[in-house]
C-alpha cells in the first residue's frame, strides 16, 4: 500500500501543505494563493484538497499527518516570555492566553476537526507533531543534492530555537548547536524593519532593498549595544533596548534614544538615514551568518553547506556568503520560511518510514523539482475560465507567442506570464511572473507604482540566457531558486546602475531557457 505524509504549517504566517510519497514530493503550496491573502496564517483547506484531489486519494489514504512545531512546548515558551517581562507583558497575555485556551492548547483536536471540514474523507486518527527547526532543517538537507551536509536553520524563533546548526547524512540529522529566544538574529532584523516602519514578518524584504541605498554608518553602534558577536559563531542581545518579549511592539524608547530618533512612521518619507540603518543591519546580519556558517563548518566537517529559516530568505546574504569560500556550495530551500516547514515535517515522516531520501528526477540537480509543486491548469481548463468570464484571448504558436510578446516588451509594456505548476515559496520563478524590459530605466518604477502598488525602490532581478549569466554577473555558484544574489559587473554600470545592483541566477524556464529571476 503507498505511504503518504501530509505535513502542515499553520496560525502564525505563510500557512501551507505538503504531500510526500515514498521519495517523491508530490505537491506543496501556500494558502495565499488560493485566497490572495498575503501571509495568510489561515488552515491550509484550500492547498490539502487540490493535493487529495490532484494524487487521486483522500485523507483516510494518509500514513501520517504531521504538524510543524510542538504547540505545547511553543505554550511553554510564550508563558515563560509574558513572565518574563513582569507586568508590562500583562496587557498582551490577556489577549493571547484566550487563544491559547480555545485551540492551541489542543491542537490534535483543532486538526481534525478542520480536516473534517474538507469533505474527502477521515484522516488518520493519530497527527504527530514535529519541532519548528528540525522541519526547517530536514526541509533544507533532505531534498538538496548532497549525501551529506552541514545544515543552519536561522528564523526568527520555533518553539525555543531561534537558530540551530545540524549535520545532515544520508537520511539523518543531528542537532549539533543551537541558540535559544529571546536571542535571534531574525528577532534582531524584524526590530529594524519595526523600527523603520515597515511591518514585522513581511517588511523584511523592504528592509533588504533598502540597504543597498544606505551607507553602513551604524555597525559599530549596533555591535556595540544590540548584539554581541562571538568568535565560535554565537552570539547574544542586549535585551534592555528590545520589547518583543512583552508582545506589543518590537522596540521602544531605549533604542529610539540610542538611534537619537522615534521610530518612522510608515506613511512618512524615507530619508538616507533610514537607508544607513538599513545598510548597517544588513551588514551586521552578514557577519553573523558568516559566523554561524564558519561554525557549521567546523562542527560537520563538511563542505557543503543547506539553510532554511526565515533569515535564509535575505538573499544579498546569501550572496556574500557563497563569495565568501567557506563552502565549495551551499543549497537553500526555497520556501525557506514557515511554509518550508510544512514540507520539511512530510519529508522527516517519509525518511522515517521509508529509509530514502527525495528521489531527483531528470533535468533537476536536487528534489525539489523546480519548486513547481502547486497547481497547473490546461489549456482547456485556462479557455474555459475565460469564456466563462467573457475575457477576450488569442491562441497562438509558440513561435508566434515569443515574438509578440518580445515585441510588447520593447514598446515598454508589462507582461503577466503564466505557465506550469506554481512555485512553491516566496519567490516568482518564470511560472507565475511578471517580465518587462530591464533595460528601460523606467521599468522598474513603472513595475512597482503601476501594477505591485508598493515602494518604488523595490527591486526587481533581471533575465538573461543561461550561458549568458557569467558575462554579465558575478555569480559563482548555480542559484536555481533565486536566493542567491550577485552584482552587474562593472564593465556593464552606467548611470545610477552604477551603485550596486542586486540581481541572481535563477532556475531555467522549461520552454525558454531563459534563467527566470
Amino acid at each position: 500500500m503507498t505511504k503518504y505524509h501530509l505535513g502542515l504549517s499553520a496560525y502564525y504566517h505563510d500557512s501551507a501543505a505538503a504531500l510526500v510519497s515514498e521519495g517523491r514530493i508530490i505537491a506543496a503550496a501556500q494558502q495565499e494563493r488560493f485566497r490572495r491573502k498575503r501571509h495568510d496564517s489561515a488552515f491550509p483547506s484550500d492547498a490539502i484538497k487540490y493535493f487529495i484531489d490532484a494524487a487521486g486519494i483522500d485523507l483516510s489514504d494518509l500514513t501520517t499527518v504531521s504538524y510543524y512545531e510542538n504547540p505545547s512546548e511553543k505554550l511553554g515558551r510564550t508563558l515563560s516570555s509574558f513572565a518574563s517581562a513582569g507586568p508590562g507583558g500583562l496587557n498582551v497575555f490577556s489577549h493571547v492566553l484566550p487563544e491559547w485556551v480555545r485551540w492551541k492548547a489542543r491542537p490534535t483536536a483543532t486538526l481534525r476537526r478542520e480536516m473534517a471540514k474538507l469533505g474527502r474523507g477521515d484522516a488518520p486518527k493519530n497527527i504527530t507533531f514535529g519541532s519548528h527547526n528540525r522541519s526547517h532543517a530536514a526541509s533544507a538537507f533532505l531534498p538538496s543534492p548532497y549525501d551529506s551536509a552541514a545544515v543552519l536553520c536561522v528564523d526568527g524563533v520555533g518553539e525555543w530555537h531561534t537558530t540551530t546548526i545540524w549535520h545532515g547524512q544520508d537520511t539523518k540529522l543531528e542537532l549539533m548547536n543551537s541558540v535559544s529566544y529571546p536571542h535571534s538574529l531574525g528577532l534582531l532584523y524584524s526590530a529594524f524593519t519595526y523600527f523603520a516602519g515597515f511591518k514585522v514578518d513581511s517588511g523584511e524584504y523592504k528592509l533588504m532593498g533598502l540597504a543597498p541605498y544606505g551607507t553602513p554608518k551604524y555597525v559599530d553602534k549596533i555591535r556595540e549595544n544590540l548584539i554581541e558577536l562571538r568568535s565560535d559563531g554565537s552570539f547574544s542581545l542586549n535585551m534592555q533596548y528590545f520589547e518583543f518579549l512583552k508582545g506589543q511592539r518590537m522596540v521602544g524608547e531605549p533604542f529610539e534614544q540610542l538611534f537619537g530618533k522615534p521610530k518612522r512612521d510608515p506613511e512618512s518619507e524615507l530619508t538616507q538615514d533610514v537607508c544607513d540603518l538599513a545598510a548597517s543591519i544588513q551588514t551586521v546580519t552578514q557577519d553573523a551568518i558568516l559566523g554561524l556558517a564558519r561554525a557549521a563548518r567546523d562542527m560537520s566537517g563538511e563542505n557543503r553547506l543547506c539553510l532554511a529559516g526565515g533569515v535564509a530568505l535575505n538573499c544579498v546574504a546569501n550572496g556574500v556568503l557563497a563569495r565568501s569560500g567557506l563552502f565549495s556550495e551551499i543549497w537553500i530551500q526555497p520556501a525557506a520560511g514557515d511554509a518550508g516547514c510544512a514540507l520539511g515535517v512530510a519529508l522527516d515522516q517519509d525518511a522515517q518510514h521509508t529509509n530514502q531520501r527525495p528521489k531527483r528526477l531528470a533535468n533537476h540537480t536536487d528534489a525539489m523539482q523546480g519548486a513547481y509543486l502547486g497547481p497547473a491548469f490546461s489549456s482547456a481548463e485556462i479557455t474555459a475560465f475565460l469564456d466563462s468570464s467573457a475575457a477576450p484571448y488569442a491562441i497562438l504558436s509558440d513561435d508566434d507567442l515569443s515574438e509578440q510578446i518580445a515585441g510588447y516588451l520593447a514598446e515598454g509594456k508589462v507582461v503577466g506570464w503564466f505557465q506550469g505548476k506554481m512555485e512553491f515559496g516566496p519567490r516568482a520563478l518564470g511560472a507565475r511572473s511578471i517580465i518587462g524590459d530591464a533595460r528601460n530605466a523606467e521599468m522598474q518604477k513603472t513595475m512597482n507604482l503601476k501594477i505591485k502598488f508598493r515602494e518604488s525602490f523595490r527591486p526587481f532581478a533581471p533575465i538573461v540566457l543561461a550561458e549568458s549569466a557569467e558575462t554579465y554577473f558575478n555569480v559563482t555558484q548555480n542559484s536555481p531558486h533565486m536566493l542567491i544574489v550577485s552584482s552587474v559587473l562593472e564593465k556593464w554600470r552606467t548611470g545610477t546602475a552604477s551603485r550596486w545592483v542586486g540581481v541572481d541566477q535563477c532556475s531555467a524556464l522549461d520552454v525558454t531557457g531563459y534563467y527566470a529571476c
